[in-house]
């Protein structure tokens, strides 16, 4: 996807829970573990980019976690969207940054169906919390989102 504006992107990342483990793809451009995620693109509201880039990426479909949703009326004209659990600015180079909503999500498959058309990833893996604990290769507030997404939805 183009960036919207030459200094700035929204984004979404999703941490994808099944049982005790969250998926994290390792990123084929930055070659850092990741959780699924890409642009937010200009006919989609946040909630439907995190499941579209999950299906692209990993080809899963995925229920959003709804936990933090208060309010769940309808109303004309009003589409009430499910919250980000984190909400983050970050560098991506000198001159370009993302606004990054980071949500939660389980899955009901593991079978990864990796998209081999466009981003390709340098590994999907299924983590467990004990992964997580050992692992020297995760930036720090990914292992926290990861381990926080199992917190709240590992059976």
């Amino acid at each position: 996807m183009p960036h919207l504006h030459e200094k700035i992107d929204f984004t979404v990342e999703v941490f994808i829970v099944h049982k005790n483990k969250v998926l994290l793809r390792k990123h084929d451009k930055y070659g850092i573990w990741l959780s699924v995620g890409g642009h937010i693109e200009l006919n989609e509201d946040p909630n439907q980019a995190a499941t579209r880039e999950v299906k692209e990426e990993v080809g899963l479909d995925i229920i959003l976690d709804n936990t933090l949703q208060t309010y769940h009326g309808v109303e004309t004209n009003v589409k009430e969207l499910i919250p980000p659990y984190f909400l983050n600015r970050n560098r991506i180079s000198d001159s370009h940054e993302h606004i990054t909503l980071t949500y939660f999500a389980k899955s009901k498959l593991t079978t990864i169906k990796e998209n081999t058309t466009s981003e390709k990833s340098n590994g999907i893996r299924w983590f467990t919390r004990e992964d997580l604990d050992k692992s020297t290769e995760l930036h720090p507030n990914i292992k926290f989102y990861a381990i926080q997404a199992l917190n709240k939805l590992a059976e």
